[in-house]
């Protein structure tokens, strides 16, 4: 039996959740024993331990100029001492396009089984991968789990399904018939789906996996060879995905090196040199603002972006206020706020918050959030699982600093003790009271644990701040609380032309901060946070080209 169907059952049933934009998960997000085996967490942590201190095993790529590696652990802030081999451009782009031709003529089916085949290898280390994505990002440990896990699975699924059903959009060959009268003309045509060519995929480094799986896949299903450039401070986690790729790879007559880990350091870093060799023809990008602008400026190349944004929350009415906050304050502590959804600006009007028992006026608004954040950071069984530790030195920095922006400070940040890791660099969220006028203040992303509340005139204006901001500078998530169906349609009608997607109203186990692979667009493409959704259609059919040939058939006569 082929991989493709061995998998074709679950192929079609991702194709068929694209659709539907239903819940649909091919990979348990939960790691109880029931789902993945009594021993599966231990034997991951085993094995996450026994890659400590060594060269990375698994790999199939060959003839390294040198190993190298500077991972750090936010939880001991001890080295990882593990090495990855290390390349010169040249060498990478000669074995891209070594692999080139071969993996381009691969059918649809062929490339689909092998994709998916290599996401069940991922799912029997999705423990180990845990461990890795906990010692590089700092995330706790079930985020860690879900998101490099199961949920980075699932989307690297969604862009295979997107892609293989592209892919067969169109028939391979047809016979053109055009009747003339007394004959007709025939042609042969048939049709390639050309590959772009060589793709380079830059990882970030708080989500090594769930922010590399889709670009990386989207290129490799439609026929592209890969070269995965990871964040050198966040390599492991990737690295287990595509050793078990190359594996995969290479048991099925094809190049382990059609996909490629690129490692780097920060001494000597490639990411430039790569983006601008001529032989790069596709790049996905994850990361700051200023260099994914770069990216963007690169000619005859195909780009995909996912770069910073300032995220809103809009406090208009609410039936349950404590609800709200205490949803909100998750959002905001989890993972110390370091992901590229969290929210950060929170616009409240001057005459407060509507509520069934009146109007809550904004300064106690923002003591209940106050409040409802400490809730969550002083509980000593849940924080440290839910805020983690802080990925990056320069987050605790503006952090600490953050009593330069000139706001008055509603909360303080603390340490944020961890017993299973006494050294973990932890920061509990701060919250700053912020003027409508005090856009420097606000009009940029403050990456890390700082919640921004802004008094406004009324809801008009808080509606028209967060549609400038996300037009400005971009955004990728919106949350809006309000009790009124005419200002719900006025808050989606404003934020729709800034194409920013809002969460109405959410309490209870769903944050703003959650993006449904197979269901949610993540980043829409169309403010400054990114130029890429993935997974839409867009995201897959720019990577391949529709090249037809016709031949002649001997005229039949009528």
């Amino acid at each position: 039996m082929s991989l493709y169907e061995k998998h074709r059952l679950l192929l079609e049933a991702a194709i068929e959740a694209l659709h539907a934009r239903t819940f649909y998960a091919a990979f348990p997000e939960n790691p109880s024993p029931k789902t993945y085996g009594e021993t599966a967490d231990a034997d991951g942590k085993t094995a996450f331990e026994a890659a400590l201190g060594k060269p990375f095993a698994g790999l199939l790529q060959a003839n390294a100029d040198t190993w190298a590696g500077e991972e750090t652990s936010p939880y001991t802030q001890e080295s990882l001492n593990v090495s990855y081999p290390i390349y010169s451009t040249a060498t990478l782009i000669d074995n891209a396009k070594s692999s080139q031709k071969s993996w381009a003529k691969a059918s649809a089916e062929t490339r689909a089984g092998i994709l998916v085949e290599s996401l069940m290898r991922m799912q029997s280390r999705f423990f180990e991968i845990a461990y890795a994505t906990m010692h590089t990002t700092g995330q706790g440990y079930m985020m860690a789990f879900q998101a490099s896990g199961p949920h980075a699975a699932d989307r690297a699924l969604e862009a295979i399904a997107a892609g293989y059903e592209e892919l067969k959009r169109f028939p391979d060959a047809t016979l053109w018939d055009k009747p003339m009268g007394k004959f007709n003309i025939q042609l042969n045509k048939t049709w390639r789906a050309v590959p772009k060519g060589v793709s380079l995929v830059v990882g970030c480094s708080t989500f090594p996996t769930w922010n590399t799986v889709p670009g990386m896949y989207a290129s490799l299903m439609t026929g592209n060879p890969v070269i995965v450039k990871p964040h050198p401070k966040a390599v492991l986690p990737i690295a287990i995905v595509i050793a078990e790729l190359q594996a995969v790879l290479k048991e099925n007559g094809f190049a382990p090196e059609v996909c490629q880990l690129a490692a780097d350091t920060q001494n000597h870093l490639i990411t430039k040199e790569l983006a601008e060799h001529q032989d790069i023809k596709l790049i996905d990008y994850t990361g700051g603002s200023v260099f994914g602008n770069y990216l963007e400026t690169l000619h005859n190349k195909t780009i995909f972006t996912e770069k910073a944004g300032v995220n809103s929350v809009i406090l208009d009415s609410v039936t349950d206020l404590d609800a709200v906050l205490n949803n909100l304050a998750f959002s905001v502590c989890l993972y110390s706020g370091q992901m590229c959804t969290a929210p950060q600006n929170f616009f409240v009007p001057s005459t407060g918050v509507k509520t069934p028992n009146g109007q809550v006026s904004f300064e106690e608004v923002a003591e209940k959030f106050a409040a409802c954040l400490r809730g969550v950071t002083q509980n000593p069984k849940a924080a440290p699982f839910v805020l983690g530790a802080i990925q990056n030195p320069a987050t605790s920095e503006r952090i600490h600093n953050v009593n330069g922006l000139g706001s008055a400070i509603v909360l303080a940040s603390e340490k944020l003790e961890n017993p299973q890791f006494p050294n973990a660099r932890t920061a509990t969220p701060v919250i700053l009271k912020v003027k409508a006028t005090d856009k420097a203040v606000f009009s940029k992303e403050l990456f890390g644990p700082i919640a921004l509340l802004i008094e406004t005139e009324n809801t008009a204006q808080s509606v028209a701040l967060a549609k400038e901001m996300a037009l400005e500078h971009g955004a990728i998530s919106c949350g809006a609380y309000t009790t009124d169906a005419k200002t719900q349609e006025f808050i989606m009608d404003e934020m729709a032309e800034a194409c920013t997607p809002v969460s109405f109203n959410l309490t209870g186990g769903i944050y703003l901060n959650q993006h449904a692979s197979f269901s949610d667009f993540h980043v829409t493409g169309g403010n400054p946070a990114g130029n890429a959704s993935f997974t839409n259609p867009e995201y897959v059919i720019k990577r391949f080209t529709w090249v037809g040939f016709r031949q002649p058939v001997e005229a039949a006569a009528v």
